[in-house]
């Protein structure tokens, strides 16, 4: 069942990929249902907030009417950053899946793990690692080509 909705993470990704930003896609699901995509759009916006996560974390609240995201499971094809990573503790989502670990940025395990840390009033399960290879190679080939563009 997670690769089915990773699945369509990755195509809320290539969505991102297509208007040349970052191809980070999101999914939250509610009882078994799509309530809330999201893809990166801080190129476009030049906002530093439009994170796939957190795109997808407001239109969540708006479909649920509430803040609290309690019984949803957030789907997203890179581990999150610690600005997502904070909002994800914060709307209280039960359980988020990732795909690609990030290096550089990755508060679910990588650099520090702020979805289970003990002195927040909540924590998040985890699952990493679900179709790594091809969110990972969606940043590789995003990445490649806007170097060659580059140079």
């Amino acid at each position: 069942m997670d690769e089915n909705y990773m699945q369509l993470a990755i195509k809320e990704a290539e969505k991102a990929r297509e208007v040349d930003e970052v191809p980070i896609g999101a999914v939250i699901v509610f009882n078994d249902e799509v309530i809330a995509t999201g893809f990166n759009k801080r190129e476009r916006s030049q906002e530093t907030l439009s994170h796939a996560e957190l795109l997808a974390i407001q239109e969540a609240n708006r479909k649920i009417g509430s803040w609290r995201l309690e019984d949803c499971t957030l789907y997203v094809t890179l581990e999150p950053c610690p600005m997502c990573a904070g909002a994800i503790v914060q709307s209280r989502i039960k359980r988020v899946v990732y795909g690609a670990s990030d290096p550089k940025a990755g508060c679910a395990g990588t650099l520090m793990n702020l979805l289970n840390d003990s002195r927040f009033n909540h924590q998040v399960e985890l699952t990493s690692g679900v179709m790594e290879s091809e969110c990972s190679q969606l940043l590789k080939d995003f990445f490649r080509t806007l170097r060659k563009q580059k140079n």
